[in-house]
């Protein structure tokens, strides 16, 4: 029951001119399809391989011996959902029931993005920042390296990936910028309105 790296949903180069088609190639073409692969070899011929990805994540986050599934599991699927997470047709405000949420629980769109660039530019090192629901709240969260917001019982909406290889080679250092970038430019907020509906 090999975990499928699923196809991207637009063309390498369709986030240009804030992704480049450089940057996916490497990200999706090579980091992601590595933890896949490194996830898929340490799960095979075991009791896991008989469980969904995201069953293997919850059961294996907090056991020192499988952190290398851990790690490449939870990494195979933060990246699954992070692709679907930006769009080219992204960015801007979302709209209906999910903006009324937003200005609910978070304060207004404003509020939102700000706390959302800066749960990403504050992560240190690698790691993640999202837009969740956490007992019918939004929050927004950040996470460590291969964490997830599945180990928390939180449901995710949105990523935004702060590993340095989904910018480095078109924003350097200047991560702030990237996140930036990717909120006003490519979040997909149809996405995060399906996830939201569905976990209502």
């Amino acid at each position: 029951m090999a975990y499928q790296q699923p196809p991207l949903p637009y063309a390498d180069n369709a986030l240009e001119p804030y992704i480049s088609a450089t940057t996916i190639g490497f990200h999706y073409g090579k980091h992601h399809a590595t933890y896949i692969t490194n996830y898929n070899n340490l799960v095979a011929n075991t009791p896991l391989d008989a469980m969904t990805i995201e069953e293997v994540i919850i059961a294996t986050a907090n056991d020192p011996q499988k952190i290398g599934i851990f790690n490449n599991g939870a990494q195979a699927w933060n990246h699954s959902f992070y692709w679907n997470s930006l769009s080219p047709d992204g960015g801007g405000e979302p709209g209906g029931i999910l903006a009324e949420k937003i200005n609910t629980d978070l304060g207004g769109f404003d509020k939102f993005r700000e706390e959302l660039k800066n749960a990403a530019t504050t992560q240190f090192g690698s790691g993640w920042a999202w837009l969740v629901l956490d007992n019918g709240v939004l929050k927004i969260v950040k996470t460590a390296n291969a964490g997830t917001p599945l180990t928390s019982g939180q449901t995710p909406l949105l990523a935004v990936d702060v590993w340095e290889h989904a910018y480095y080679l078109d924003y350097q250092n200047r991560r702030p910028d990237y996140v930036s970038t990717t909120i006003e430019h490519l979040l997909n907020w149809e996405f995060a309105e399906k996830n939201f509906l569905a976990a209502k």
